[in-house]
């Protein structure tokens, strides 16, 4: 057995630490590469935010191709009287309705003595919707301005006899839903 160390040829020393310390600068600049690509993310997204932050705040106009932007308009029921108002409120709950797919059944507005006191509107709706737009629907009327919120929401599965369910138009099924709420807003004509 040979216990020699072997040796490498002392023309090749030269060439094999060439190639080491290429590797190492190789090695090292992927390296900094990589941070200086995070960091430019990491900026990137924090002007994104503060973008956001000033459309969101009024400090800047919405950007064009945004589509509707929730925070427009007034954050309160706007009508010179409580009857306008809740009219007003009123034809938001019904737009919000049928853009979920929903039909309204019956609805009652609360112009006065409503449980958050003077200056607050509120319309009661019973209605039947699908189960997967109830969310959508829900969101639709508590985003965006003017500030509502849902109260007093109660959901009952459609009776047994018709099936509880409705088919869409891709042929699927979905759980009808008999959903009544009260939607409140605050007037700004109140005293």
């Amino acid at each position: 057995m040979n216990l020699r160390p072997a040796v490498i040829p002392t023309s090749r020393q030269p060439l094999l630490a060439a190639l080491g310390y290429l590797a190492l600068v190789a090695v090292l600049l992927a390296v900094a590469g990589s941070a200086v690509g995070d960091l430019m993310d990491k900026r990137a997204a924090v002007a994104e935010a503060a973008d956001a932050l000033d459309r969101l705040q009024g400090r800047k106009p919405p950007r064009a191709g945004d589509g509707a932007e929730p925070w427009s308009g007034a954050p309160v029921l706007e009508g010179p009287t409580v009857t306008v108002a809740g009219a007003v409120l009123m034809q938001r709950i019904a737009a919000a309705v049928e853009r979920a797919g929903g039909r309204i059944t019956s609805s009652r507005p609360e112009l006065q003595g409503t449980p958050y006191g003077a200056g607050f509107v509120a319309v009661a709706a019973s209605l039947d919707i699908g189960e997967d737009a109830l969310q959508k629907l829900l969101y639709d009327i508590e985003a965006g301005q003017p500030f509502l919120f849902v109260d007093q929401l109660a959901i009952q599965s459609e009776a047994p006899a018709s099936g509880g369910r409705t088919v869409d138009g891709g042929g699927q099924q979905h759980m009808a839903l008999k959903v009544t709420f009260t939607v409140y807003g605050q007037w700004r004509g109140a005293p």
